[in-house]
């Protein structure tokens, strides 16, 4: 991005913003010519269009354009085509609400979104999350009608200062300039709503790959995904997770921290924080750096602010938004024909231009004569990383999720004898290892706004007691390095069983006693068996207790992870029925770390009642 202004650019903000009005009833204009014209017309099938708001103008222009065509007709009947803007998250939570699922930091869908015959989200990112909730609730890979690289959007005068436009520029770089100097801010749009910003996320965290899933699940009130191998801590050459685990580990959480001190919940608020002014104040309180879609770079560049912004490709290079064109009435034989005709309209040279119009390029990468403003050149498929899987999206927001919400956490580890058992897929560590590790790693991630506990239980650990507190809740500032100490301390009981359910219910009411309305008021219960206590409470007694308990209006979430395959979901289930939360089970207990981190990730965002 440079200086250079096109006279046509400034179409480019009208377009996009016309178009959120645009309920394009071309259908009505469109039937009524048809009707008159082309007597073979039999009647009329319309199509609905929910597209990105950026995408919406081409594809309004292009349907303009097609509909006094030969070709705008299915199984003899004239194809009406209405056009909507639809923001991708909104149709994502819309798909996966049939299914009985939510995705990850979405919630509910609002009562007004409608699923469309057709759906162009800003990325395929959004069908395989999608998918990962819910295998075949939307078509696999659909074809890519469009593309917009990702790249960090800096104004004019900072990213000279990365040695911008001819240096080769780093996440390591950007992550250690903005460490060093004060006067430098960096911020995300929302990951989980956001495709660019999902995208950086999985490129930060060193979580790219196939990410393939196996040995594992994880079960909440809203369905089931995936667990998977690997812990995806490095992104290779100039990404920042690469060295040592450790160094990867703090180098995540760093990246993680710094992002989430500048995140916004929609784009338009990261944009309205870049500085308005050049002076060195502006500047050092304004935003300095964010990772964003090319098209957003060149709408922002088309006002003429009083400072520029500029696209800086960076390496690792996120995967591009591609704007899949996705059919989802696929059992109605006219519309998925209608679709498919539809679909020939919106490609080549023709189509192209109109993109270019937007800021938009081809599907391919190349852009039209009319580009609304210089395009980062620098930046082409073939540099860009492969879209991620939804299970790799997953993960990756399960560990922002970690990092941006605050939370009250009662943790509870097994140390049962059997978690003695070694894991030949961790290289012959004991369960008890493999777990500890889990929970080190997830207090890494947690900021000093959290508060945690930590509790071990067995059988008769102090008397008939089956628990003992290492550390009461209480804030990281203060007891971060306590709770360290008690991981490292924590010994199996050799000959101890599971007293599961006296645990729960004496752990349940040591949060509730001290439930804090301005945070996630949590139990995380990491157990490798089912209950066994001759003395203890049975589950029938547990859940009518917890019954008696609940408030709904103090709200505590109890996640329930299954170490190996000895555990009995069922029975956990019926637990998390009555509180809220969810049962993850690591059938491999190498993989207790990743599940760790989505287990977290389910805690409700909300805080009170």
């Amino acid at each position: 991005m440079g200086r250079h202004r096109n006279p046509r650019s400034a179409r480019t903000a009208r377009q996009i913003g016309a178009a959120a009005s645009v309920l394009v009833l071309l259908g009505v204009g469109f039937y009524g010519y048809r009707a008159v014209s082309v007597p073979r017309c039999s009647g009329t099938v319309q199509l609905s269009i929910a597209a990105a708001a950026e995408i919406a103008p081409a594809i309004t222009s292009a349907v303009s354009a097609w509909k006094d065509t030969e070709a705008a007709t299915a199984g003899n009947r004239c194809i009406a085509v209405v056009v909507r803007v639809a923001d991708s998250a909104d149709v994502a939570s819309a798909i996966a609400a049939t299914k009985g699922k939510t995705l990850s930091g979405l919630g509910n869908v609002s009562g007004t979104v409608v699923i469309p015959d057709v759906w162009i989200p800003d990325s395929s990112l959004w069908l395989r999350r999608l998918r990962a909730a819910s295998e075949g609730s939307v078509p696999l890979d659909p074809p890519s009608i469009a593309r917009s690289p990702v790249v960090l959007a800096a104004p004019e005068p900072v990213a000279v200062s990365l040695g911008w436009p001819n240096a080769k520029v780093t996440w390591s770089d950007v992550l250690s300039k903005v460490k060093s100097d004060t006067a430098l801010h960096i911020g995300i749009v929302d990951p989980a709503r956001d495709a660019a910003g999902l995208a950086s996320l999985v490129t930060l965290t060193g979580a790219g790959g196939s990410g393939t899933p196996d040995g594992g699940s994880a079960a909440s009130g809203g369905g089931e995904m995936s667990g998977a191998s690997g812990t995806g801590t490095s992104t290779g050459a100039g990404g920042v997770a690469s060295g040592t685990s450790a160094e990867a580990r703090a180098a995540v959480v760093g990246a993680l921290r710094a992002l989430a001190g500048g995140r916004s919940l929609v784009r338009d608020d990261l944009l309205r924080r870049f500085p308005t002014g050049t002076d060195p104040t502006s500047l050092a309180s304004s935003l300095s750096f964010a990772p964003l879609p090319e098209h957003a770079v060149v709408s922002y560049d088309a006002a003429q602010p009083p400072v520029p912004i500029v696209g800086i490709p960076v390496l690792p290079n996120p995967a591009a938004l591609d704007y899949p064109y996705t059919v989802l009435s696929t059992t109605n034989d006219v519309k998925v024909e209608a679709a498919a005709a539809l679909r020939t309209a919106l490609a080549g040279v023709g189509f192209r231009d109109r993109l270019a119009d937007s800021g938009l390029r081809a599907s391919d990468g190349t852009v039209g004569p009319n580009f609304a403003s210089k395009p980062v050149v620098s930046v082409d498929p073939g540099t860009q990383a492969s879209l991620p899987d939804g299970w790799t999206a997953d993960h990756a927001l399960a560990a922002w999720s970690t990092i941006t919400a605050s939370s009250r956490m009662l943790a509870i580890l097994d140390i049962s004898g059997s978690m003695l058992e070694t894991v030949p897929t961790a290289d012959g560590a004991t369960r008890m290892t493999v777990t500890i590790e889990a929970a080190r790693q997830g207090l890494a991630l947690f900021d000093d706004s959290w508060a945690v506990g930590l509790w071990t239980f067995s059988t008769e650990l102090d008397g008939e007691t089956d628990y003992r507190e290492l550390a009461p809740i209480g804030p990281l500032t203060t007891q971060r390095d306590a709770l360290n100490q008690a991981l490292s301390g924590i010994t199996p009981k050799r000959a101890g069983d599971t007293g599961l359910y006296d645990t729960l219910l004496a752990a349940y009411q040591a949060v509730q006693s001290g439930w804090d309305p301005g945070r996630v008021n949590s139990i995380v219960l990491l157990t490798d068996g089912e209950n066994y206590d001759e003395n203890g409470i049975s589950l029938d007694q547990l859940v009518e207790r917890l019954k008696e308990l609940m408030d709904p209006k103090k709200p505590i979430q109890v996640i329930l992870l299954g170490i190996g395959t000895g555990t009995n979901e069922a029975s956990m289930r019926r637990i998390t029925d009555v509180t809220g939360g969810g049962v993850f089970i690591a059938e491999d207990p190498a993989k207790v770390g990743t599940i760790f981190l989505q287990a977290i990730a389910l805690r409700s965002t909300s805080i009170g009642g």
